[in-house]
């Protein structure tokens, strides 16, 4: 982990848990841990091989109506249902994702302290009856599990505000990590579809502000404020993680060109500026606002005006992180074979 890597992480860490000790400006509070989230996310997502979900266009273009019937039948089921027991199977739910999340996210900190057989040695479980079912996993992951466990007893038991960012947090570093658009095409049309799902629902429809309010769940970080009628602000998980992923596209793509950030600057500057009206419309007109309205267009806008400035509109739109690996796998190939070659000679 590099020194801006590591003080990202220190900053983000000391910003949660500040509030406990100090009064934090809300607005600067919400811009500040959602920018730090999204930088640690997209530097832990530069690897050797791309992240291991990869999304489609055919993907991109059906997930706004996926969301949206996710949506709308967490809408009626708080609707028809007694909110305590939808709230108790999902906090039920979520005290495992949290588990997962929480472990994978810390893993890196804590191998490092391991033995090397702990971190490299796979233990495979199957399970008892159904022997296709099988789980791995290593002793470094058991390992990080222990304060993920212990942490997620805290949370589902107080359902304290910084037990729900962190958790919170965790879930967006993992998805940025995990999750690649693959190409720029497809990050425009995922992000270009989230831009009129999140619009529709905010502005024509309670169902997204309604859902949010009723959602006792770690899909929003909550930060306080001292308005007794409005303890705390919010900032929903997908406004980090969707734009998130686009960043995380454009530092990947500068890793394979072996240019230094100069593409994602421009799409961290464009989240960063577009996450800052969000606030300041919100706070003008002193009403719930589509996150996504003002981030996309800052997102997509910034690297846009970058890559014309540079004449590299073609080359950002011909990016596939999969061609991209399997061109690197033929070169490495290659040299193995040519040095084997030489051996022979």
């Amino acid at each position: 982990m590099k020194t801006h890597e590591r003080a990202a992480n220190l900053a983000l860490a000391a910003l949660s848990l500040a509030p406990l000790v100090v009064k934090v400006n809300p607005n600067l509070n919400v811009i500040l841990t959602a920018c730090l989230t999204v930088y640690v996310g997209c530097y832990r997502s530069v690897k050797p091989t791309p992240p291991s979900e990869t999304m489609s266009k055919e993907h991109a273009m059906r997930f706004p109506l996926v969301g949206s019937a996710m949506l709308l039948s967490l809408f009626l089921l708080f609707k028809f249902l007694s909110k305590d027991l939808v709230n108790a199977v999902l906090t039920a739910y979520f005290f495992i994702l949290g588990i997962v999340a929480l472990s994978a996210t810390l893993l890196p900190s804590i191998k490092r302290f391991l033995p090397k057989e702990w971190n490299d040695n796979l233990i495979v479980w199957r399970a008892p009856l159904i022997h296709s079912l099988s789980v791995e996993f290593t002793k470094s992951q058991i390992v990080a599990s222990v304060p993920g466990f212990f942490f997620c007893m805290w949370y589902a038991s107080k359902k304290h505000w910084l037990a729900n960012n962190v958790l919170g947090i965790a879930f967006c570093i993992q998805g940025i990590e995990m999750l690649s658009l693959g190409s720029f095409k497809t990050g425009a049309i995922l992000l270009a579809g989230l831009f009129v799902y999140d619009i529709f629902w905010v502005f024509f429809t309670p169902v997204m502000v309604s859902v949010a309010k009723s959602f006792d769940a770690p899909i929003k970080l909550l930060f306080p404020t001292a308005d007794a009628a409005r303890p705390f602000s919010m900032l929903g998980l997908g406004d980090i993680v969707i734009p998130g992923i686009f960043v995380a596209l454009a530092l990947r793509f500068d890793v394979s060109r072996g240019i230094k950030n100069r593409y994602f600057n421009s799409a961290f500057l464009g989240y960063t500026v577009g996450l800052t009206v969000t606030i300041i419309v919100m706070n003008w007109f002193q009403a719930a606002q589509p996150a996504l309205l003002y981030i996309v267009p800052g997102v997509i806008g910034f690297v846009a005006v970058h890559c014309l400035w540079n004449g590299e509109v073609k080359q950002l739109l011909e990016f596939d992180e999969s061609k991209a690996e399997a061109e690197e796998a033929g070169e490495e190939e290659q040299d193995n074979k040519s040095k084997e070659d030489k051996k022979g000679d």
